[in-house]
Order: C-alpha cells, then sequence, then structure tokens
C-alpha cells in the first residue's frame, strides 16, 4: 500500500473518531437542565429580565406574587432545538459543533470575573484568545521531554546493568512518583529562596524599573503593567492577553520590537513546561531504552559491531530508526495526556492557557461553572490529540514500511 493511500484512510477514520466524541460530550451535556443549556448557547440573562431562560416568570401587578407563561423561555427553547426530539437534538448539536457555534461565556461565571474581557464572548473567539499560549507551552514541554528521554534512554540502553542506566532508570521512576503540582510547587518555592535571597524579594529587574516580586517573575505570562511606560501594555497586548498579530505571545513580543518581552515570556514556560515533561518522561524513557535494547540484539545490529563500527555510531545510526517505531506512539499517547495536566499546571503557575480557563470554569467560587467553556475546551484539545495520533501514524508509516503494508509488527 502506498503511503498516500495509507494517509487517507488515516484521515477518513477520523471522522467516526471526532464524531464520537462529540456523541459523548452531547450525552453529558443533555444531563445538564435546560436553563444552565440555554445560558451556555446564548450567554447570560439580561439582568433586567433575569427570568428569560426560566419556563415561568412573575405575573404584572398587581398579580406580581403568582407566576406566568414566560414565552421568550419557549422562543429560546425552539430556538436551539432543545425542545425537539432526542436524535433531532443530536443532530443540531453535531451541526453546531462542525460550525463552531459552541455558545457564549456566561457573564457570571468564574472565568468571566477572573478575565472580564472574556464576558458575553462566544466560546471559539475565547478560545482562540488562550488556545496559542498553550500551543508554546506543550511545544516547549514536548521539546524538553525529547532532548532528556531520547538520548537518555539509548545511554541506558548502551550501557545496560552500568550507573548511568540506574540513574536512568531512577529518574524513570521519579517521574512516575512525584506528583505534578508537587513538583510545580518545589520549583517555585526554590525559585522564589534563591532568587529573592540574592536579588531582595522586591528587587528590581533591569526591564522593570518599577521592580517586580520573585513570585511575579515566576508567576504569570506576563510582567506586571508597572514594567511598561505609563504602567500600561502596549496597544499589541490587549488587557494583557490577547496578544497580536499571531496570537502567540512570545512570537508577538519579538515582532513587536520588545526581544526583552520574549524572552521574558519564554522563561515563564519553563517551570511548567519542565513539571509537564517531567510527568512524562518516565513512561517516554522506560520506552526509548526498552525499545533499542530490543533492536541492538537484531542481526543486522550484530553485523554492524563486527564490522567494526563503534558503539556510539550502532545505537545513534543502526539503531535510531528501528527503535523509533514504538518511541513515536507512545509518544502520540503522552501527548493526549499532556493536556490533562494542563489545568494543574497553568493554575498552579497562572499562564493565560486552555488549561486554565477550564480550571476557573469549572469553579463555582467567585462566579460559577460555565459548561460553555470546558465543553469547548474538551473539543478543542480532543481535536488536537485526534490529528497528533494521525501524524504519529504517518511517522510510524514512514519509518516501518510494514505498518502501511499491512502487516503485523512484533513489538
Amino acid at each position: 500500500m502506498r503511503l498516500s493511500v495509507y494517509l487517507l484512510r488515516r484521515v477518513l477514520l477520523l471522522l467516526p473518531v471526532i464524531i464520537g466524541v462529540v456523541s459523548i460530550t452531547f450525552v453529558l451535556v443533555s444531563a445538564l437542565p435546560i436553563p444552565t443549556r440555554l445560558t451556555a448557547l446564548y450567554g447570560s440573562p439580561n439582568p433586567h429580565d433575569p427570568w428569560i431562560y426560566s419556563p415561568t416568570e412573575p405575573c404584572p401587578a398587581p398579580h406580581s406574587s403568582q407566576q406566568c407563561y414566560n414565552p421568550t423561555y419557549y422562543y429560546f427553547l425552539n430556538r436551539s432545538g432543545l425542545s425537539a426530539p432526542v436524535p433531532v437534538q443530536w443532530a443540531t448539536y453535531v451541526g453546531n459543533i462542525f460550525t463552531f457555534h459552541w455558545g457564549y461565556v456566561s457573564n457570571g461565571s468564574t472565568v468571566a470575573f477572573a478575565f472580564p474581557e472574556t464576558a458575553g464572548q462566544p466560546v471559539t473567539t475565547v478560545l482562540s484568545w488562550f488556545l496559542p499560549y498553550t500551543i508554546e507551552l506543550v511545544a516547549l514541554a514536548m521539546g524538553i521531554l525529547l532532548v532528556v528521554a531520547l538520548p537518555l534512554g539509548r545511554l541506558g540502553a548502551a550501557n545496560r546493568n552500568r550507573p548511568v542506566d540506574h540513574a536512568a532508570r531512577a529518574l524513570s521512576f521519579t517521574g512516575f512518583a512525584l506528583p505534578t503540582y508537587l513538583l510545580g510547587s518545589i520549583l517555585i518555592t526554590v525559585f522564589v529562596l534563591v532568587v529573592g535571597y540574592k536579588s531582595g524579594f522586591f528587587g528590581q529587574s533591569a526591564w522593570c524599573p518599577a521592580g517586580e516580586t520573585t513570585w511575579q517573575e515566576v508567576l504569570g505570562s506576563w510582567p506586571s503593567s508597572f514594567c511598561f511606560p505609563d504602567n500600561q501594555y502596549p496597544g499589541w497586548l490587549t488587557m494583557g492577553v490577547i496578544s497580536h498579530p499571531t496570537g502567540f505571545p512570545t512570537l508577538d513580543a519579538f515582532l513587536n520590537g520588545a526581544p526583552w518581552l520574549g524572552a521574558d515570556t519564554l522563561l515563564r514556560l519553563i517551570f511548567p513546561a519542565v513539571v509537564i515533561a517531567f510527568a512524562h518522561l518516565g513512561l517516554l524513557l522506560r520506552y526509548v531504552r526498552n525499545g533499542t535494547l530490543e533492536v541492538m540484539n537484531l542481526d543486522y545490529v550484530r553485523t554492524a559491531r563486527a564490522s567494526g563500527f563503534s558503539e556510539r555510531v550502532v545505537v545513534n545510526w543502526y539503531t535510531a530508526r528501528n527503535s523509533l517505531t514504538l518511541t513515536v506512539t507512545v509518544l502520540a499517547v503522552s501527548f493526549a495526556t499532556f493536556f490533562g495536566w494542563l489545568p494543574i499546571a497553568e493554575l498552579l503557575f497562572q499562564l493565560n492557557g486552555v488549561g486554565l480557563i477550564v480550571a476557573l470554569g469549572a469553579q463555582s467560587g467567585g462566579g460559577g461553572i460555565d459548561y460553555g467553556i470546558i465543553t469547548g475546551a474538551t473539543l478543542t484539545l480532543t481535536f488536537m490529540v485526534v490529528v497528533a495520533n494521525v501524524i504519529a501514524d504517518i511517522i510510524v508509516a514512514y519509518l516501518d514500511p510494514r505498518v502501511r503494508l499491512g502487516e503485523t509488527l512484533a513489538i
């Protein structure tokens, strides 16, 4: 089978997977009360008409103590399709998902309380503001994971049962055992104590004349507004959240002639990226090591050794491609679990990302739960995971032609 045909088959398999995920979210959303679903679809009711999503409303005077029929509620009920049979509701829901009509951020939610600029905005618009932050964080975490796990796993395999191998396995076990929130708290505490002890807990930095505490230097996506002229964020950084023109904060800082700000934004991503990468280091490191050990026992590798090639050439050249097949698959699974740690990491480090607004959207304190944000973020991250798995399948098919030929791999 040609690679192009294999690619087409994998892409076509995306559709039932996505429809399945959308159907699961439909079942979960259907369990919510109808007023809550209407709020997620059309936004919070007007304060002057709080009964808009209620089947009844107070009757006109002098019978205001009684409840009367509310025609507005039934108008929205019929407009949203929630009064239709379940199959029709499902079809309407799927249609809204694929046309990106995902509802609005509730004015009374915790998300709107924390970020007032998001109140009443479409969910897709808010996600487009916060998603670039998450993409940068995930990309940096994935880079750290690859830079550490690949060479260390191969090194452990090449020096099996030696001190370097024992150290790699100890690091792997630590990655499994150490909770993400605990590692993040340790990094923040160590940074604050070390930097604060040397420069003063309220010391000034070269790029912030007004001075920032060490907590402010490690938490948040941007420096304080006091670090900018007139104590205001520049015009390309709207309300300290939305950056222009690309939406990616680090890239936009460099494009707008503020390299110091780009470096500052990148440095703020390092600790949370390390936290997320370390949570997946144990799994990937073990698979890289075991995959390399398995390949090193094959005939062609022994032939390479007998031909006089050094162990470094054998490990880094002859075993690398064949040992990567399983590693790429595991990496795709790790990419999916990355998003499970995002709410913890972004909430802990106060980063403006999808994980942060999901964590805020699930909180009832300070505002209310925002089901539109939770559902929209779930769908967005699901689409990204599905695409990542397709890319992983393509890479595996390129590395091992037996995959696209339909042969069974002995892994």
